[in-house]
């Protein structure tokens, strides 16, 4: 496959994801758009826990919001991404969001019906189906948006939507001038990985040769965890390729021990290092000695940088570039970025199994 053949790489991109990555900067901002216009009820002041429900393309907003306010939101908030929330979610003192692209994630409507079986307050980010469904029975808010493309494709709505409603509640600041310099670097980005972009100048290119017929492995650190595991699922998903993610420092406490066995593995992965300036000094330090340690042990790897000055910039810089390279992965493999066969087959699978949610 060349990667600098546009018309061979729009034959086997039948469903165009290339288009649907291209437009994540302008998904950012109107979704931020949105996000200001939304009439949501003041956060009530005995809100101590957030909850965060969501599945595949649907969790990642939680996650990346996690990264990003972790320092600026007095609330402590949890993740699930799974069929049963904790045993505290629950009563007034809980906020429990659910968001599901389709509205139809089971193991996110399970946590639904329990939120409000409990009595938590609850509110649901979706573009329609059940969920929305069950919220409005539940008398609770919904932050409903139109966008048709895989659940995963849709980040900027997913992400800046939540972004934008924990903000309207009050529980975290204003990050519309981060929202618009995520934007802006973006779109300068773009200018240099895009498919007309000759592999030569196109760093997105280069790194997708690299890794095509080897095992990805992305490091991530601080704000930048879940952009790590970000990187992983569009290799999954887009380019149906193997790969996995390790978080900084945890991974230097285990995983810089296993580099050398088996044979196999080392000589065929590829480390890619996802830094940013914005990491403290001591991270700093373990990312060039862990550098180190991968030369050392013959370990390829690659270091990648955030762009911008807020980390939101940094985030979004650093996935735009990671959703090119798993497209061009996708290419190099020949495959069909968009279709998740194997999801279908289990989807529809455990349905003919029956339905966690009973609708009589």
């Amino acid at each position: 496959m060349n990667l600098d053949q546009p018309e061979t790489i729009r034959q086997l991109d039948a469903d165009n994801m290339l288009e649907r990555i291209s437009e994540l900067p302008q998904q950012c901002k109107d979704a931020w758009a949105q996000a200001e216009d939304l009439t949501l009820p003041r956060g009530p002041g005995d809100v101590d826990h957030l909850v965060i429900v969501g599945m595949g393309g649907s969790a990642i907003g939680g996650a990346l919001l996690q990264d990003l306010v972790s320092d600026q939101c007095d609330l402590s908030i949890t993740l699930v991404r799974d069929y049963t929330l904790p045993s505290f979610a629950a009563g007034p003192n809980t906020l429990v969001i659910a968001c599901s692209y389709s509205g139809n994630t089971e193991e996110t409507l399970s946590c639904f019906e329990q939120a409000v079986d409990r009595d938590a307050r609850a509110l649901a980010i979706t573009t329609g189906g059940t969920l929305a469904d069950l919220a409005r029975e539940a008398q609770a808010p919904v932050v409903q948006f139109d966008y048709q493309s895989q659940p995963r494709a849709a980040l900027g709505y997913a992400f800046i939507l939540l972004l934008g409603t924990v903000h309207r509640l009050g529980f975290v600041p204003d990050y519309g001038e981060d929202v618009a310099e995520a934007v802006a670097v973006m779109k300068a980005r773009q200018e240099e990985i895009r498919v007309d972009t000759p592999t030569a100048d196109n760093p997105a290119k280069q790194l997708a040769q690299r890794i095509a017929g080897q095992l990805p492995i992305v490091y991530g650190a601080g704000f930048l965890g879940a952009t790590a595991n970000r990187w992983k699922t569009q290799f999954n998903e887009n380019a149906k390729h193997w790969a996995f993610f390790e978080l900084l420092p945890e991974l230097n406490h285990n995983a810089v021990v296993g580099l050398s066995i088996p044979d196999v593995v080392r000589e065929n992965s590829v480390v890619v290092m996802l830094r940013s300036a914005l990491d403290r000094r001591r991270i700093q330090e373990r990312w060039d000695v862990t550098a180190e340690l991968l030369d050392r042990e013959g370990v390829t790897a690659q270091q990648v940088w955030g762009r911008g000055d807020s980390k939101l910039a940094q985030i979004f810089s650093l996935i735009h570039l990671g959703d090119y390279v798993s497209y061009y992965v996708a290419m190099l493999n020949q495959v069909d970025p968009t279709p998740v066969d194997t999801i279908a087959f289990l989807k529809r699978r455990l349905g003919e199994l029956g339905s966690v949610i009973d609708r009589s």
